[in-house]
């Protein structure tokens, strides 16, 4: 049968001599190496699907943390320096370092939190790493003295943050209350003048504060960004500051003062919760104002623990005048609370003629009873009338006082 075979294998004519067969794979190369390239492609496909590292792919950086030279001799009964001390404690070497330090920003791939890490300056890494953790562990707990000039006596812990209170006979209401002097108040014709709506609009409220004179009482509402540094800023330049307080208009929810607006529908407790956290968002304040609440103010059973934690707090309340039928004025007069209330607003109707014709019986009501209180908002054309009309008011025979002392003269009066 071999024989056979291989006859029918050999052309015609032709004689095997003793030829042997070559062996043939059952794949060619090119499916070898299709097979080949597959499998390292389920390798990376597995790795990436299963290696649980979420730092993959990202920039890495080896930090090496020297310790510091051993004491010498002279200096073996001296504690031991620690290997990582506080940038805070070691300025010095941070400047010495400073031309062999590299900052790396490493980023954590699973939250995206950024780390910057110096290196090549020895500890400085480690000092920056143990001063964001001591920040971050303070963070709550810091010191009451974060803005100039705030007694810490006059401060207790809420769970919002810091806000008034009264201690060691000194209350909120005298100690923040701009200079003047009140004696010469007492003889003549004062006008005190508030600008409301701060805090929200750093623009708007940096002119208030650098174009108008010390004596313009500032009131900040307890929104935007960092309320409290543009109010510390006020006080910086010897302003008077108020804390408005949002309070429930006749059309609200259509028109909304803000999140923890005090509300007519919530019982006492909750308005007083949401009223420590406005009391909370800065400090050095000399009382608080209505920020609208036209129906709240108006409302007696809501008002009455407002206007009675203000006074136990030692602040002071001032009523914008935009509702008649506001109770605050009694309420605080029951308390023997500091109170005020704005004779009218100077840009209900916000040109300059009808402005200036506003200042001109602000001048008169001044005149007539002694004393005189305008409000007013932080627009451009508000900010340029008022400069040019406070200057005008010594001439006249007015002074202009902030409102604590227009309450002081009222109370006495």
């Amino acid at each position: 049968m071999a024989e056979a075979a291989d006859e029918l294998s050999t052309p015609l004519g032709q004689q095997t001599v003793g030829r042997t067969r070559r062996f043939r794979l059952p794949f060619t190369a090119m499916q070898a190496l299709a097979v080949l390239l597959g499998l390292v492609l389920v390798g990376f496909v597995g790795v990436a699907l299963f290696n649980d590292n979420p730092l993959g792919g990202e920039p890495m950086a080896r930090i090496t943390l020297r310790n510091p030279p051993p004491a010498s001799a002279d200096d073996k009964h001296a504690p031991a320096e620690p290997a990582v001390k506080s940038a805070a404690k070691a300025p010095a070497a941070a400047g010495d370092a400073k031309s062999d330090a590299r900052t790396v920003t490493i980023i954590d791939g699973s939250s995206g939190k950024r780390q910057d890490v110096v290196i090549g300056a020895g500890d400085l890494a480690a000092e920056k790493a143990d001063g964001d953790l001591a920040a971050e562990k303070a963070d709550g707990d810091a010191p009451p003295l974060a803005m100039s000039g705030i007694d810490p006596r006059l401060l207790e812990k809420s769970r919002y943050g810091m806000i008034p209170v009264v201690a060691d006979g000194l209350k909120p209401f005298t100690v923040y209350a701009a200079e003047a002097d009140r004696a010469k108040a007492a003889r003549m014709p004062v006008v005190a003048i508030v600008v409301a709506g701060l805090g929200v609009g750093a623009a708007k409220t940096t002119d208030a504060i650098m174009k108008l004179p010390p004596a313009v009482t500032l009131a900040f509402t307890p929104y935007g960004a960092d309320p409290g540094k543009l109010a510390e800023r006020a006080r910086a330049q010897r302003h008077e500051i108020l804390l408005q307080i949002p309070m429930e208009p006749f059309d609200y929810p259509d028109n909304d003062p803000g999140p923890q607006t005090l509300l007519t529908t919530l019982s006492s407790e909750q308005n007083l919760d949401r009223l420590y956290w406005h009391l909370s968002r800065l400090q050095g304040y000399a009382g608080i104002a209505n920020f609208m609440g036209a129906r709240f103010v108006a409302t007696d059973p809501v008002m009455q623990p407002i206007v009675r934690e203000a006074a136990k707090r030692g602040l002071s309340y001032f009523d914008d005048g935009s509702t008649p039928r506001s109770v605050a004025q009694s309420l605080s007069a029951g308390q023997s609370l500091p109170f005020a209330r704005a004779d009218f607003a100077i840009d209900a109707v916000p040109t300059s003629a009808e402005i200036d014709r506003a200042l001109v019986k602000l001048e008169t009501i001044a005149k007539e009873r002694g004393t005189a209180v305008g409000v007013a908002s932080a627009l451009p054309v508000s900010i340029e009338r008022l400069g040019a009309w406070l200057k005008t008011l010594d001439s006249k025979g007015i002074m202009l006082v902030p409102l604590t002392t227009a309450m002081l003269k009222s109370k006495s009066g």
